[in-house]
């Protein structure tokens, strides 16, 4: 499981004119999954974005978390990061994970956000969403279950 994670003033996904979800000051999170992911890794992950201390204190140093500053999480599925461009100019994404699988994986990952922190919203699952964000810093981090969890 890969999550892009931004660190943003404001972000909102848009599908067919009309915004369904946004946040303020948060966590932009981009989350795709691959084949073996499962629910207890979803629940590690979930964990430790909201454990994340990104947001900077009283001297400038990334020591505060989302509970610290209020922050809110808008989580959006994006199966093209574990998209390949090795070979050739053209992504392959035999590496994300498939459609059906990944859709309910999200949605137990989506729970467990929701879950641990309530200020969560989300995208929709395998639409064609428009993506605004206003990066703070810009601060962004790739986490990867593999590297986290192995």
């Amino acid at each position: 499981m890969r999550i892009l994670l931004q660190v943003v003033q404001n972000a909102s996904v848009v599908i067919s004119g009309e915004e369904v979800a946004s946040i303020q000051k948060g966590y932009l999170l981009f989350v795709g999954f691959t084949e073996g992911d499962d629910a207890s890794v979803a629940r590690k992950m979930a964990e430790k974005v909201c454990k994340l201390r990104l947001f900077p204190d009283e001297t400038g140093k990334t020591n505060k978390g989302l509970k610290d500053v209020d922050g809110q999480i808008l989580s959006v599925s994006q199966f093209t990061l574990y998209a390949s461009v090795k070979e050739g100019n053209r992504p392959s994404f035999t590496s994300s994970m498939s459609k059906e699988p990944a859709g309910s994986l999200y949605e137990t990952f989506f729970a467990y956000l929701k879950e641990l922190w309530p200020n969560s919203r989300s995208g929709v699952f395998h639409a064609d969403m428009k993506v605004g964000l206003v990066n703070d810093g810009p601060f962004t981090l790739i986490l990867d279950s593999k590297e986290l969890f192995a």
